[in-house]
């Protein structure tokens, strides 16, 4: 029983010889893996780009076709190698979980690539499912998550303690991260990643904050990257 499953699973996977079958069949499975894939991450991810989403859809049939056309010609594979050496991708930071989701989809299409269709759809599914019982369980979330507060100040006030009575007053944990000089050394930028409560009351927060440092620029971003820190 077992052996006749694998039997299953593998199928197409010793294939070698490249037919036009064998290619329109790798392209529509990757199309079609892909779209799950992109699917399960549109449902995991409560904000997401639509440009990636897209990406999610066309990479794994771009490998695909790059294993077919690579095959087991190694002449061919330098060469492929050094034609997308001198291509450069320019892109902002993403998130980790962004990066897991395009070596999945560059793992379904390596698997269609060498022909191995039910290993491709079997790890397809489980990781999928595997992504929505991660998000059933909010696995990894912080129930107060990290948010990082950029304050202007003048020089005069001393960046050290300048919101210690502020951050006590509304029981904010805190953690000073940055600080550098703007407008020729007349003014300082503070950066702190603060945890704010449910229950704090953001715009009272800020006022108390507008208060000490003059009415100068504050920023509170919600969601920031690790970068920004």
């Amino acid at each position: 029983m077992i052996e006749s499953i694998e039997s299953i699973i593998a199928s197409g996977a010793a294939s070698a010889e490249l037919t036009l079958t064998y290619a329109l069949l790798t392209f529509a499975v990757s199309i079609v893996l892909g779209s799950v894939i992109s699917l399960t991450y549109m449902k995991t991810q409560p904000a997401f780009s639509p440009s990636f989403t897209l990406t999610m859809i066309v990479l794994p049939t771009i490998v695909a076709i790059i294993i077919l056309l690579i095959g087991s010609n190694i002449a061919r594979a330098f060469s492929l190698a050094g034609a997308f050496s001198i291509i450069r991708f320019r892109s902002a930071p993403g998130d980790s979980k962004d990066i897991s989701y395009v070596l999945f989809s560059m793992a379904a299409g390596l698997a269609c690539g060498v022909g191995a269709y039910g290993y491709a759809v079997l790890f397809t599914v489980c990781l999928c499912l595997l992504m929505f019982v991660l998000k059933a369980f909010k696995f990894g979330q912080n129930k107060s998550p990290l948010k990082l507060l950029k304050v202007t100040i003048p020089e005069s006030l001393g960046y050290e303690e300048a919101f210690d009575e502020v951050f006590r007053k509304f029981g904010i944990d805190y953690e000073l991260k940055k600080v550098r000089t703007t407008e020729l050394g007349s003014l300082y930028e503070v950066v702190y990643a603060v945890n704010l409560k449910s229950e704090t009351n953001q715009k009272e927060f800020l006022d108390a904050i507008r208060c000490r440092n003059g009415n100068l620029d504050i920023a509170l971003t919600m969601n920031p990257a690790v970068q920004e820190y």
